[in-house]
């Protein structure tokens, strides 16, 4: 989505175990770039970063965002790599300027370096920090792409494996068309550019949406299905809590797929703004008019999801471990000590799942109160 995954989110969901799955709701160039700033981020430091001086403008970073998509930029002295490092400028130091202050120094918004972390102490506090990064074969971290089944998305996934992906996802609401299958089998015959792809098991991500069904149902019956052929699977759709993640990956899933449960994070690709007192996020689905793709000649569109906007959330890097806690004490609940006992018990029956009526859902969450609040970490 592109409200959720750029590179940014993907770095730090990388950093945190997980794998960040950059959209493709953009140009060929744009994803592919996206794609490089993760694969450029080694051991927590991005290679080759813009750079700019004091003496620069808050519109010079405005400029530097429009082009790179980003706008946490290092100043040194001359605004040069190599020069000393004497501040950083971050969205949260300019986002809420006004037009006028366009031409204002950015030696008089910056943060001093005498207020942050370098190197070499910066990095062996990432070290500390992200000992279960997810890491490739040459220390680089892991990231993902969608891509769509279009022939033009065969130049697409081309620049992917250009800059070293290491596994797409097919983008569709159906996925048991001749168009994946297609795609799938191009991939294959790409073996000579795409090994990496493969060996990351482009033909094992199965990919459960509940479209037309409860989530649960179609998790269940897909993964039954493919525990045989060795496929994972990712329940994608629906995600919405902790408890929705541990019932996927008690039914069969191997992963989760979140989208609105990421968005509006520090990370999260868009510009925060206020309505009624409170910071906000667009988010919008996929499937949203706004995002689906149609042709010319259509005359009545049909939308598969959603526009809107979503509270200010804190960073990603809170926020999963929180994610990792609240598994972790579900599986306790339940009696299961790893992913893999929960799975079982829940073959042998050993663990069951009831239907519960909306009256009993209810009266097992948060009732007669006259108000409450409930923080998540």
């Amino acid at each position: 989505m592109d409200t959720v995954t750029e590179a940014d989110v993907a770095i730090v969901m990388a950093l945190m175990g997980g794998t960040g799955f950059i959209h493709h709701n953009c140009t060929p160039e744009f994803q592919a770039s996206e794609v490089q700033k993760l694969k450029k981020f080694e051991q927590g430091f991005i290679t080759h970063p813009v750079v700019l001086s004091p003496l620069h403008t808050v519109g010079d970073v405005l400029e530097a965002k429009m082009h790179h998509g980003f706008s946490s930029i290092p100043i040194t002295e001359t605004g040069t790599m190599g020069s000393k490092l004497v501040g950083i400028v971050t969205s949260r130091d300019i986002d809420f300027l006004a037009e006028k202050d366009r031409t204002t120094l950015l030696s008089e918004v910056m943060m001093p370096r005498i207020k942050l972390v370098v190197a070499p102490a910066a990095n062996e506090i990432l070290q500390l920090n992200y000992p279960v990064a997810s890491k490739d074969s040459h220390e680089q971290l892991l990231g993902g792409a969608a891509v769509g089944t279009h022939e033009d998305d065969k130049y697409r996934l081309d620049l992917l494996t250009q800059v070293g992906i290491d596994v797409v996802g097919l983008d569709s609401s159906q996925g048991n068309s001749v168009y994946q299958v297609a795609m799938v089998h191009y991939i294959k015959q790409k073996a000579a550019q795409a090994n990496n792809l493969i060996d990351a098991g482009v033909d094992g991500l199965g990919r459960v949406i509940a479209c037309s069904r409860p989530q649960s149902t179609a998790v269940y019956k897909v993964a039954k299905h493919t525990q045989s052929f060795g496929v994972p699977i990712i329940a994608d759709g629906g995600i919405q809590t902790v408890g929705h993640v541990v019932k996927a990956l008690a039914l069969g899933a191997s992963t989760v797929m979140m989208g609105s449960l990421l968005a509006a994070t520090m990370e999260a690709p868009g510009e925060y703004f206020f309505s009624d007192g409170m910071q906000l996020k667009k988010y919008q689905g996929m499937g949203s008019l706004d995002k689906q793709y149609f042709n010319d000649g259509d005359k009545v569109k049909i939308t598969q999801g959603v526009l809107g906007s979503i509270q200010e959330k804190e960073s990603i890097q809170k926020f999963v471990p929180y994610l990792i806690v609240g598994i972790q004490h579900g599986c306790q609940d339940i009696g299961a000590c790893s992913l893999s006992v929960l799975r079982s018990m829940m073959y042998s029956g050993e663990l069951k799942f009831e239907k519960q009526t909306m009256s009993a859902q209810i009266e097992g969450g948060i009732h007669g109160l006259h108000s409450y609040e409930k923080w998540l970490y």
